[in-house]
């Protein structure tokens, strides 16, 4: 008699119980060519500096051969932390080589995070609304997370220290310049207050920065990490993605000794080292390159791009519809009249061939319904002009 197979063991918990990607599977939907996508946060590609990458492989390929395709260490190429600690250095917060971690992209950066400091039950504090990915992050780490009500400008300070009394939270999670999904930008005073509640009441602060450097408007904010009360505990995040190109996956890690140490082991467990070619072609990129004249050059060209979809929101959604102004980053926040659910809707929009996020998924509390987020760098003026048009015309029905 045969017997029937048994079937294997199932999933882990966490891995049935944390969803995939509303972005990525709006991307996979609206694929087609044809369609006008503001729904992803996807750099423009035209604007990548390929000789200048492409130079910097071809030397360290040529130069270094037999370092560049090696294994590394698991706390990054020296040549490259040197040159991120200088970078970050010159923009107000003292940094050495040794107080930074390289990892693949900074979204890896959260993940070692989540598995040096949480355990399963364990309590975490975001904004609302939120990064979608971090949102992931956390429930697969088992994590309960907990909104943390505010307004425009991010946070409140008041709330955070009500729910830290109530809540006993391991850490905070924000992305105070040009968020995403609003693209606000967190005031310095109420950066400060943020870093006075961590430091009153025992509280990490993770402090993720992938788009400060995109700025179109107004003057830079220094960074939480450069409060004094805050420079035990807060971590600050880097990444090279929306700068130079999201396809080499190098991000970095700013944090107390003990915690980068605990992150570092979390590395070697994931994936040993980022990629040693990638670190020495991002270092002799900056070696030989000015990469702030690129990001300026960027950031001229996104900034019309934000003004080209501000200019054609007032005619594309409907009358009673709100939207913020960012001054830098990616992305626009709109909140269209309550009667609208953007997600429900998004079907019918993306039969006009375009596409947005809708902005349920960035919550993780209530959520509100209403609001979309839309990516304005990708396009150019003309081609967001036309998806605007077929934006009104899907929303209209």
């Amino acid at each position: 008699m045969t017997l029937a197979p048994v079937p294997p063991p199932p999933l882990a918990a966490r891995a049935r119980s944390t969803g995939g990607s509303p972005v990525r599977d709006i991307l996979a939907v609206t694929a087609r060519p044809e369609v006008i996508n503001f729904a992803g946060g996807l750099p423009a590609p035209e604007l990548f500096d390929r000789q200048g990458v492409a130079e910097a492989f071809r030397h360290v390929l040529e130069e270094t051969p037999a370092q560049a395709l090696q294994y590394a260490t698991t706390e990054g190429e020296p040549a490259l932390r040197e040159a991120l600690a200088a970078r970050t250095s010159a923009r107000g917060l003292a940094t050495t080589a040794d107080d930074l971690l390289v990892t693949t992209g900074s979204q890896q950066a959260l993940s070692l995070l989540a598995t040096a400091l949480l355990d399963p039950g364990d309590t975490v504090l975001v904004e609302s609304p939120c990064y979608l990915a971090a949102l992931q992050v956390f429930t697969l780490a088992g994590a309960r997370i907990v909104a943390v009500p505010g307004d425009e400008d991010g946070p409140d300070p008041e709330a955070l220290a009500r729910l830290v009394l109530r809540e006993r939270p391991k850490l905070l999670y924000t992305v105070p310049t040009f968020q995403n999904p609003t693209g606000r930008t967190l005031p310095a005073d109420r950066r400060a207050a943020l870093a006075s509640v961590a430091a009153r009441h025992g509280l990490w602060l993770v402090e993720d920065d992938p788009y400060g450097e995109l700025r179109y408007d107004g003057e830079r904010v220094p960074w939480i990490a450069a409060h004094p009360g805050a420079a035990d505990r807060t971590v600050l995040l880097g990444s090279f993605s929306k700068v130079m190109a999201p396809g080499l996956r190098l991000g970095w890690l700013r944090g107390p000794a003990e915690l980068r140490r605990a992150c570092a082991v979390a590395k070697q467990a994931a994936d040993l080292h980022t990629p040693t070619v990638n670190q020495l072609a991002a270092a002799r990129y900056l070696a030989v390159n000015d990469l702030d004249a690129h990001v300026a050059k960027v950031a001229a060209v996104y900034g019309e791009r934000r003004d080209a979809m501000l200019a054609g929101l007032g005619a594309a959604l409907p009358e009673g519809s709100v939207w913020n102004r960012p001054e830098g980053g990616m992305f626009l926040w709109a909140r269209l009249p309550e009667s609208y659910d953007t997600t429900a809707l998004l079907p019918r929009v993306v039969r006009h061939d375009v596409a947005y996020v809708p902005g349920a998924p960035f919550h993780a509390g209530e959520p509100d319904r209403s609001t979309l987020r839309l990516c304005f760098v990708t396009q150019t003026p003309e081609e967001i002009a036309e998806g605007l048009r077929r934006l009104g015309k899907g929303l209209r029905g």
